[in-house]
């Protein structure tokens, strides 16, 4: 009981020290606002765009006006309801399949790295076989022969996806169990999972948060593909559904540009912010990148001096000239 507690206690102060030290990072700043404006713009569907999305609501491929501001599909939807719920599916999809390869992979990670012997050969092998496996055709397979909802792409997204973490996570874990202070612990009698709780897994928070908003990332851009192939459920709203139906629909021959720039531009945007968020988390932790950020200002300040110096050198001459 005390060990969850603990666990629970490493789980509630993590996210605090991470904001703290993401705060004074621009790419994060940059990052964090545009993903809260996505996730609000998800949230408040309902009152942004009311209404059903797929219902139609006027005539085919109708350009943007006011009425539609980014006009309609070749089916007559609203293509601005379409986005702006599409976002919320969207989002959902890809955070769910971040916290299960993220759950999935640390656990089989932590447990190879710290039991070894033959549970490290065991779980490592699988791993490997997952790894071995093309990623693509795995998911065109696997989504082909189960039900085309997003419980499916999830699932599908999850066991396809799982397996790199598990080896990021078990080469880092291994360079921290075989410290002292973990020797010492197991030394003087410290379960295994405190060890694990306290010892080996806040040293791996920052690989986490890292491996975590990767795995969203490949979520949303896996179901998105996976959808603009049909091997979705095409009837769910989502940005790959929209793609899917404009592509059906020969958007690009037709000069519907409507149709598959806006679900374009929401998808780079999100993994433009996530990778943002990522970037400026490897940045805070690693401290080779760290010395380097430290380092830009003075080098700013030699380029500016040396940008001074040689600007009077060439007034003196041109004195001296004249």
């Amino acid at each position: 009981m005390k060990t969850l507690t603990r666990a629970f206690a490493l789980i509630y102060r993590a996210p605090r020290l991470v904001v703290a030290r993401l705060a004074v990072s621009r790419k994060a700043t940059v990052g964090a606002a545009l993903l809260f404006v996505l996730v609000m713009m998800g949230v408040l569907a309902p009152v942004i765009a009311p209404g059903n999305p797929m219902a139609v609501v006027a005539g085919q491929n109708l350009a943007p006006s006011w009425q539609h501001l980014l006009g309609t599909s070749g089916q007559g939807n609203d293509i601005f309801a379409q986005v702006i719920w599409g976002t919320r599916n969207s989002l959902g999809v890809g955070f769910v399949t971040g916290v299960l390869i993220a759950v999935v992979g640390v656990a089989v990670g932590l447990c190879a790295a710290f039991f070894g012997g033959v549970i490290d050969n065991l779980l490592t092998l699988l791993a490997n076989v997952f790894l071995v496996i093309p990623g693509i055709p795995l998911l065109i397979v696997m989504a082909a022969f189960l039900p085309r909802n997003n419980l499916s792409i999830i699932l599908v997204l999850a066991i396809a996806g799982w397996a790199t973490t598990a080896r990021i996570i078990r080469s880092q874990a291994l360079s921290i169990v075989r410290r002292d202070y973990v020797a010492a612990a197991i030394v003087i009698g410290e379960r295994r999972a405190r060890v694990i709780t306290t010892e080996v897994l806040p040293n791996l928070s920052s690989l986490i948060a890292s491996v975590f908003f990767g795995a969203i990332g490949y979520g949303i851009g896996a179901q998105a593909a996976l959808q603009f192939l049909g091997l979705g459920s095409i009837t769910t709203d989502s940005w790959g559904s929209i793609l899917f139906w404009a592509q059906n629909n020969q958007a690009l021959f037709q000069g519907c540009w409507w149709q598959f720039v806006p679900p374009g531009i929401f998808l780079a945007l999100t993994c433009a912010a996530i990778s943002m968020l990522n970037f400026a988390i490897d940045e805070i932790t690693n401290p080779r990148l760290r010395t380097v950020r430290q380092r830009r200002p003075a080098r700013r300040e030699r380029a500016a001096l040396a940008r001074a110096r040689s600007r009077s050198a060439g007034a003196g001459e041109g004195l001296d000239f004249a």
